[in-house]
């Protein structure tokens, strides 16, 4: 049978048959066989390495056309394998040979020398996944962290290196390592009077010398610098108090690498830079804080380029679009050139503002966290917290270098565009350091209470202020704006600054006995509001009908005759009814109109009211007001710059375009509802007796209903005129024929919401303090 199958068919299958016999008979060998041990094999790929130094001459060949990569993962698929079959923390015989030969300082140098070419970035990502995949702590080892420490100098070097996406992760795991344990970022501080200047680089001849003796690895020079650094190395280890760490003249090269790499042309890179940076100014350690604000230059970094940003924004820009931009998170703003363009002119640039400015926040709100966490004598006597330094960095070098003349000039375009983005900056900014120094920049340091001729001592205060009351709406609108969200930001210094100084000793108050006050005239002073024309006010004021602010917030007794009171429900609704009561029925449009009555009003203030309360509870402030024994009755009252021009502005409502009224009520509101004893008293308890030559919110209203009625004769129709504008602003009503006096129309329409508003804001305060007490 088998000779009439043809030869060739026969061949081929007995090939066959053979291949599948010596293939299972190799297999079985290899089972049968002992395998080699762990360490015999690590040792035999670390000889595979440096034998290529030696038997190989030919230096122009890439890296990735020998077998030094497979050598390479091989050794790193070893130390990981006896890391897992050994007990937690225990080193095994390849890590040790590691250690004991230097391994990493040979790999350093090869690295360096950058022979064969791409050896560095094999390198660096030995390293990358050596301290990844290892478990036990690496850094400690004096020939873990001194290699690791040399490897990062070469980092950032060169921008847009081949290597730089191993740089960055190798410099990013690092930071890991040391957020895990933060102490060890004193081995990376070193002393840059101790180390001395390299050579020129490697070249390939030394190499080839330290590979036949890899259990240095290192040039004469790395050698000397390695003997000094050991003194400076074991001093940061050992570091426990702050004397030890005194020396201004240290290098944190891992800082300095990552601010070269943020300056990459690829986002991701920068973004991996930022990152690590991130980590490091969390890291408690005062030395490294010290070290990163004072010999880095990660303070120029920040500022310069958030100058380089706000400067590469078009002169002019809509407010609206600066304020309605999307929120932006750093690192995370993907955009679209052609769709951003088509938005509005501008978009991008506004965007990479808003989203470094974001970065310069986050840091500084990171590196406060230490702040908070370090002892009291670190933070005192020995070094100025990195947050509060990149901060102040930030008010020198961008508020008032760059944002102050933008502010000051007479420009009405550039003030109101500096303006809208200072805006958005204060709504931006959330870290507590940051924004103390932007407070400070935008108002002062000063505590004392105002007087009339010092206003103008802060310049830039000064012209923020008078802003309020500009001839241009538009930046009337948009300064007011800003205070508004001023005053909502947590920082006390704000509010003391902008009006409690001013308020501190209640001197707008009458408090003298009945024979020393100044002559009456109609049973009043010369220059007091006449309550007796209002038919709200008639004979039930008296001092013992009067409701004092404290009894709002606090629910002790009273401590004087002129804080006695009846009935506090009874008290609190006639306050309710004087707002409500203020502007006469004839002026009145709300009630028929469906769904804008006071209660309305309730529920916001309420809200508000509790979110402040939130914000307030942390400062020092007093439940009652204070005592006027204790007061300086006789200073002369001045209510404060801001105060001042509020009130003027609420003085002209009837004459002012609507959305200025609103954005001045919505100010004063905003003051109303904080729970501070003297504000809550002067802005809304009506029933205070008012020194001479002094107003109040309440006596400014009663003054412009008074006008109001003068007024109200003049105009034909009033009332129904006055419903068709508040219908057409409701959009109930389409719009028709104009209507005469629609500026004064509109003014009344918002003084009747805006003391329903106060009426709601002093309820619900009452409401709260009763609920709260005892």
């Amino acid at each position: 049978t088998l000779s009439k199958i043809p030869s060739m068919y026969l061949s081929h299958n007995v090939l066959i048959f053979f291949f599948f016999f010596f293939f299972f008979l190799t297999n079985l060998l290899f089972q049968l066989a002992p395998s080699l041990p762990l360490q015999e094999d690590f040792v035999y790929h670390w000889k595979a390495i440096t034998h290529y130094y030696i038997e190989t001459s030919d230096d122009k060949a890439p890296v990735t056309d020998t077998n030094i990569p497979s050598h390479l993962e091989q050794m790193l698929d070893i130390l990981t394998q006896e890391e897992g079959e050994r007990e937690s923390g225990e080193t095994g015989p390849c890590m040790e040979y590691l250690l004991h030969h230097k391994i990493l300082e040979t790999l350093y140098t090869l690295g360096k020398a950058d022979c064969p070419p791409g050896m560095k970035q094999q390198v660096l990502t030995f390293y990358t996944k050596l301290l990844a995949h290892i478990r036990q702590p690496l850094l400690p080892h004096i020939n873990v962290h001194r290699p690791v420490q040399k490897l990062i100098r070469l980092c950032g070097e060169v921008l847009a290196a081949p290597t730089e996406n191993e740089e960055i992760q190798f410099l990013c795991i690092v930071c890991a390592k040391l957020k895990q344990d933060p102490y060890l970022v004193n081995f990376f501080l070193e002393n840059k009077s101790k180390r001395p200047e390299l050579k020129s680089p490697v070249v390939t001849d030394r190499v080839k010398e330290n590979a036949l003796a890899p259990d240095t690895g290192q040039s004469l020079a790395e050698e000397q610098a390695d003997h000094q650094d050991k003194p400076q190395a074991a001093a940061a280890a050992s570091t426990s108090s702050p004397s030890s760490n005194n020396n201004n003249s240290n290098n944190y090269n891992l800082v300095s690498s990552l601010l070269n790499l943020t300056k990459s042309p690829d986002g991701r890179i920068v973004v991996k830079a930022c990152e690590g940076l991130m980590l490091l100014v969390s890291l408690p350690e005062p030395a490294a804080a010290k070290c990163l604000t004072e010999n880095t230059e990660l303070c120029e970094l920040l500022t310069d380029r958030l100058v380089s940003f706000y400067k590469a924004l078009p002169q002019s820009m809509d407010p609206l679009d600066i304020e309605t931009v999307e929120s932006v998170n750093w690192g995370l703003d993907v955009y679209n050139l052609k769709e951003d363009a088509a938005v509005f002119t501008g978009k991008r640039a506004l965007i990479s503002f808003l989203s470094w400015l974001d970065y310069c926040d986050q840091l500084i709100k990171e590196a406060q966290k230490v702040h908070r966490g370090l002892n009291f004598f670190f933070l005192f006597t020995v070094f100025q917290s990195a947050a509060a330094v990149m901060a102040k960095a930030v008010r020198e070098r961008f508020f008032v270098s760059v944002m102050e003349p933008q502010l000051m000039q007479t420009s009405e375009l550039g003030i109101l565009t500096s303006t809208a983005l200072l805006n958005r900056i204060i709504r931006q900014v959330t870290s507590e350091a940051l924004l103390q120094e932007m407070v400070y920049f935008l108002l002062g340091e000063e505590r004392e209470p105002e007087a009339a001729a010092t206003i103008a001592q802060n310049p830039l205060r000064h012209r923020l202020i008078e802003h309020c009351d500009h001839l241009s709406d538009e930046i009337s609108i948009m300064t007011l704006r800003l205070f508004e969200q001023l005053i909502q930001k947590p920082n006390q210094h704000i509010l003391h600054s902008l009006v409690l100084r001013s308020l501190e000793e209640r001197n707008y108050m009458e408090n003298k006995p009945q024979e020393e006050r100044e002559p009456l005239e109609n049973g009043q002073p010369h220059d007091a509001v006449d309550l007796e024309e209002d038919p709200l006010f008639g004979d039930d004021i008296s001092p013992d009908n009067r409701l004092s602010g404290s009894d709002w917030l606090s629910s002790s007794p009273p401590q004087s005759p002129d804080h006695s009171k009846s009935d506090g429900k009874t008290e609190v609704h006639k306050i309710v009814n004087s707002f409500l009561c203020l502007v006469p029925d004839e002026a009145k449009s709300s009630y028929h109109v469906e769904g804008t009555g006071y209660d309305t009003y309730l529920r916001d203030a309420h809200r508000q009211f509790k979110d402040y309360c939130g914000i307030c509870q942390r400062w020092d402030w007093r439940g009652n007001p204070k005592p006027f024994e204790k007061c300086n009755l006789d200073a002369p009252f001045f209510e404060g710059h801001f105060l001042k021009v509020l009130f003027d502005r609420m003085g002209r409502i009837l004459d002012q375009p609507y959305d200025v009224n609103l954005q001045v009520t919505a100010v004063l509101s905003k003051l109303s509802l904080l729970p501070h004893p003297h504000l809550h008293e002067y802005l809304l308890d009506p029933y205070i007796n008012l020194a001479p030559g002094c107003r109040s919110l309440f006596s400014v209203i009663v003054r412009v209903v008074g006008d109001l009625m003068l007024r109200i004769h003049r105009i034909p129709d009033f009332t129904p005129k006055l419903l068709l504008v508040r219908k057409r602003l409701l959009g109930l009503e389409p719009e028709g024929i104009t209507i005469d006096h629609m500026t004064l129309l509109e003014g009344v329409i918002v003084l009747e919401e805006f003391c329903k508003e106060l009426a709601a804001i002093a309820f619900v305060k009452y409401h709260a303090a009763a609920s709260s007490s005892p």
